[in-house]
Protein backbone atom coordinates (compact mmCIF):
# COMPACT_ATOMS: atom_id res chain seq x y z
CA UNK A 1 0.00 0.00 0.00
CA UNK A 2 1.30 3.48 -0.68
CA UNK A 3 1.24 6.41 1.62
CA UNK A 4 -0.81 9.54 0.43
CA UNK A 5 1.23 12.59 -0.70
CA UNK A 6 1.04 15.47 0.86
CA UNK A 7 -0.57 18.83 -0.39
CA UNK A 8 1.25 20.64 1.62
CA UNK A 9 5.38 19.06 0.81
CA UNK A 10 6.59 20.29 -2.87
CA UNK A 11 9.45 19.52 -4.56
CA UNK A 12 11.53 21.80 -6.88
CA UNK A 13 14.07 19.85 -8.90
CA UNK A 14 16.62 20.76 -11.04
CA UNK A 15 20.70 20.47 -11.74
CA UNK A 16 21.73 23.59 -10.10
CA UNK A 17 24.50 23.50 -11.68
CA UNK A 18 25.40 26.42 -10.09
CA UNK A 19 22.26 27.01 -8.01
CA UNK A 20 21.59 31.01 -8.86
CA UNK A 21 19.90 34.15 -6.82
CA UNK A 22 16.76 32.83 -9.68
CA UNK A 23 16.70 29.28 -8.16
CA UNK A 24 16.78 30.93 -4.57
CA UNK A 25 14.04 33.47 -5.25
CA UNK A 26 12.18 30.48 -6.49
CA UNK A 27 12.86 28.14 -2.96
CA UNK A 28 12.47 31.21 -0.56
CA UNK A 29 9.17 32.07 -2.41
CA UNK A 30 8.00 28.11 -2.57
CA UNK A 31 9.34 28.14 1.57
CA UNK A 32 6.78 30.65 2.47
CA UNK A 33 3.13 29.06 0.38
CA UNK A 34 4.21 25.33 1.60
CA UNK A 35 5.06 23.82 4.41
CA UNK A 36 7.83 21.93 3.84
CA UNK A 37 10.27 22.30 0.75
CA UNK A 38 12.77 19.80 -0.50
CA UNK A 39 15.38 20.91 -3.32
CA UNK A 40 15.81 17.45 -5.51
CA UNK A 41 19.78 17.97 -6.95
CA UNK A 42 18.94 15.66 -10.45
CA UNK A 43 22.00 13.57 -11.37
CA UNK A 44 21.81 13.26 -14.96
CA UNK A 45 24.47 10.39 -16.40
CA UNK A 46 24.25 12.11 -19.74
CA UNK A 47 25.25 15.32 -18.89
CA UNK A 48 28.85 16.78 -17.70
CA UNK A 49 27.74 19.26 -15.09
CA UNK A 50 30.39 22.17 -13.70
CA UNK A 51 30.22 20.15 -10.10
CA UNK A 52 29.81 17.09 -8.94
CA UNK A 53 26.55 15.61 -7.57
CA UNK A 54 27.98 16.00 -3.89
CA UNK A 55 29.13 19.54 -4.86
CA UNK A 56 26.13 20.62 -5.67
CA UNK A 57 24.75 19.18 -2.77
CA UNK A 58 26.90 20.51 -0.10
CA UNK A 59 26.57 23.98 -2.29
CA UNK A 60 22.81 24.26 -2.08
CA UNK A 61 22.29 22.94 1.55
CA UNK A 62 25.08 25.68 2.66
CA UNK A 63 23.20 28.44 0.96
CA UNK A 64 19.49 27.12 2.26
CA UNK A 65 20.91 26.89 5.58
CA UNK A 66 18.44 29.34 7.39
CA UNK A 67 15.22 27.92 5.58
CA UNK A 68 14.11 25.49 8.40
CA UNK A 69 11.54 23.94 5.90
CA UNK A 70 13.63 23.24 2.97
CA UNK A 71 15.84 20.19 2.85
CA UNK A 72 18.31 18.94 -0.19
CA UNK A 73 18.43 15.48 -1.65
CA UNK A 74 20.11 14.21 -4.58
CA UNK A 75 18.09 12.14 -6.90
CA UNK A 76 18.69 10.22 -10.33
CA UNK A 77 15.76 9.13 -12.59
CA UNK A 78 12.12 10.75 -13.25
CA UNK A 79 11.49 13.81 -10.75
CA UNK A 80 8.22 12.69 -11.11
CA UNK A 81 9.07 9.24 -8.95
CA UNK A 82 11.52 11.66 -6.94
CA UNK A 83 8.36 13.96 -6.03
CA UNK A 84 6.81 10.35 -4.96
CA UNK A 85 9.29 9.00 -3.06
CA UNK A 86 9.51 12.20 -0.85
CA UNK A 87 6.20 11.92 -0.32
CA UNK A 88 5.09 15.01 -1.88
CA UNK A 89 1.93 16.28 -3.78
CA UNK A 90 3.30 19.25 -5.21
CA UNK A 91 6.11 19.36 -8.51
CA UNK A 92 7.63 23.56 -7.85
CA UNK A 93 8.52 24.75 -11.56
CA UNK A 94 10.08 28.05 -11.98
CA UNK A 95 9.39 29.93 -15.31
CA UNK A 96 11.61 32.98 -16.73
CA UNK A 97 10.95 33.07 -20.66
CA UNK A 98 8.04 32.00 -23.28
CA UNK A 99 10.30 29.60 -24.12
CA UNK A 100 10.86 28.65 -20.56
CA UNK A 101 6.33 28.22 -20.51
CA UNK A 102 6.31 25.76 -23.78
CA UNK A 103 9.13 23.56 -22.55
CA UNK A 104 7.45 23.16 -18.93
CA UNK A 105 3.92 22.90 -20.26
CA UNK A 106 5.34 20.02 -22.10
CA UNK A 107 6.84 18.34 -19.24
CA UNK A 108 4.14 18.94 -17.04
CA UNK A 109 1.59 17.37 -19.58
CA UNK A 110 4.06 14.47 -19.39
CA UNK A 111 4.18 14.44 -16.36
CA UNK A 112 0.72 14.59 -15.42
CA UNK A 113 0.50 11.25 -17.50
CA UNK A 114 2.77 9.22 -15.63
CA UNK A 115 1.85 10.75 -12.33
CA UNK A 116 -1.32 11.95 -12.20
CA UNK A 117 -2.05 12.53 -8.19
CA UNK A 118 1.01 15.20 -8.56
CA UNK A 119 0.36 18.44 -9.33
CA UNK A 120 2.88 20.85 -11.09
CA UNK A 121 2.75 24.66 -9.71
CA UNK A 122 4.55 27.31 -11.88
CA UNK A 123 6.52 30.51 -10.29
CA UNK A 124 7.15 32.86 -12.30
CA UNK A 125 10.83 34.47 -12.34
CA UNK A 126 10.74 37.61 -10.29
CA UNK A 127 11.94 40.63 -12.81
CA UNK A 128 15.30 40.85 -11.27
CA UNK A 129 16.14 36.75 -12.37
CA UNK A 130 14.15 35.86 -15.74
CA UNK A 131 17.66 36.33 -17.70
CA UNK A 132 19.63 34.20 -15.23
CA UNK A 133 20.62 31.18 -16.68
CA UNK A 134 23.37 29.04 -15.80
CA UNK A 135 25.01 29.24 -19.02
CA UNK A 136 25.42 32.79 -18.79
CA UNK A 137 26.97 32.54 -15.15
CA UNK A 138 29.39 30.01 -16.61
CA UNK A 139 30.29 32.63 -19.25
CA UNK A 140 30.88 34.96 -16.96
CA UNK A 141 32.81 33.55 -14.75
CA UNK A 142 34.95 32.01 -17.75
CA UNK A 143 35.59 34.96 -19.73
CA UNK A 144 35.81 37.99 -17.08
CA UNK A 145 39.12 39.31 -16.55
CA UNK A 146 38.76 41.47 -13.97
CA UNK A 147 36.25 41.87 -11.10
CA UNK A 148 33.97 38.67 -11.84
CA UNK A 149 33.76 37.86 -8.26
CA UNK A 150 31.91 41.61 -8.16
CA UNK A 151 30.08 40.95 -11.23
CA UNK A 152 28.65 37.52 -10.52
CA UNK A 153 26.94 38.94 -6.99
CA UNK A 154 24.40 40.01 -9.43
CA UNK A 155 23.44 36.27 -10.31
CA UNK A 156 24.47 33.84 -7.62
CA UNK A 157 24.00 33.93 -3.39
CA UNK A 158 28.04 34.46 -2.15
CA UNK A 159 29.08 30.47 -0.92
CA UNK A 160 28.73 29.88 -4.74
CA UNK A 161 31.29 32.49 -6.09
CA UNK A 162 34.38 31.51 -5.33
CA UNK A 163 34.08 27.37 -5.86
CA UNK A 164 32.19 28.54 -9.31
CA UNK A 165 35.60 30.49 -10.27
CA UNK A 166 37.78 28.03 -9.17
CA UNK A 167 35.95 25.47 -11.02
CA UNK A 168 36.12 27.53 -14.42
CA UNK A 169 39.68 28.43 -13.80
CA UNK A 170 40.87 24.89 -13.10
CA UNK A 171 42.15 25.53 -9.79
Amino acid sequence: MTRPLDPRHAVYAGSFDPLTLGHLDIIERGARLFDRLTVGVGINPDKQPLFSPDERLRLAREVLASLKNVDVQCFQGLAVDFVRACGAAVMLRGVRTLTDMEAEFSMSLANRTLAPDIETVFLMASEDYSHVSSTLIKQIATMSRDSAEEKLRGFLPEPIIRPLLAKCRGE
